[in-house]
């Protein structure tokens, strides 16, 4: 992946090809989108319309991540989260490290930490009928956290479940310390407890970690598809240190 320093050039290349470069030539790939377009594309045999992970793209500072928009699943829900940034008009503006460049034209390779705490809060209302995860009986809600950013960022937290309950009060703390927070998303998803069958879905969203802010919020869910629930909310605390 060459860089011609006075011709600005657009390359696609397929999620394979990304894979491949971005083991190889890390950051090559982040010098040649400081000056170029880099379009990522899914591969030909995704036939179910399911979706690549997009964050090797956006880490590299690709431009333009093509995806299935009919392929329902956690790779559009993070799409749906990094977009949800600047407003939601589409346009997210790329990270100024991922174009700054060193004495010795070294880029992009992070070091720093920088701690962010993020906390679980209070309540979750659902307007669910009655017989909708249970029969017998109210649900057994849990929460899972999740940061999808860089590798080093990558994390996962469960809450307790909370039994019998429509509205479950978990109030527990979670910690992620963060290396870059500007590439990193915050994805929540509840779920049901079902002893002898699969947990039920009950609301997910994802938000870019740099748009939150500090204090308590109300943090409306969304169904598979990433329409907003009508009434499922979660009650969240940020702290940043």
């Amino acid at each position: 992946m060459k860089v011609v320093v006075d011709k600005v050039r657009r390359l696609s290349l397929s999620e394979q090809e990304l894979d491949r470069t971005c083991s190889s030539n890390s950051q090559d790939v982040v010098r040649f989108t400081q000056r170029n377009i880099l379009r990522i594309y899914p591969k030909g045999t995704r036939f179910n319309s399911s979706n690549y992970k997009p964050l090797i793209g956006w880490i590299h500072g690709a431009q333009m991540i093509a995806f299935n928009m009919q392929g329902y699943g956690k790779s559009l829900w993070l799409m749906h989260g990094m977009f949800r940034a600047n407003g939601g008009c589409g346009y997210v503006k790329k990270p100024n490290f991922l174009m700054k460049k060193g004495f010795h034209d070294e880029v992009f390779d992070p070091r720093k930490k920088i701690p962010v705490k993020v906390y679980m809060g209070d309540g979750w209302r659902l307007d669910f009928s009655h017989t909708h995860f249970d029969s017998y009986s109210p649900p057994d809600f849990y929460t899972k956290v999740y940061i999808v950013g860089v590798p080093a960022d990558n994390a996962k937290r469960k809450t307790r479940v909370i039994e019998d309950n429509w509205y479950p009060i978990w109030d527990e703390e979670f910690s992620f310390p963060l290396t870059v927070p500007e590439l990193a998303l915050l994805r929540i998803e509840v779920s049901e407890y079902d002893m002898s069958d699969k947990d039920d879905f009950g609301g997910q969203t994802c938000l870019p970690v740099s748009e939150l802010r500090p204090g308590i919020r109300s943090v409306p869910l969304y169904d598979k598809k990433g329409e907003k629930m009508k009434s499922v909310k979660l009650l969240m605390r940020f702290i940043f240190e």
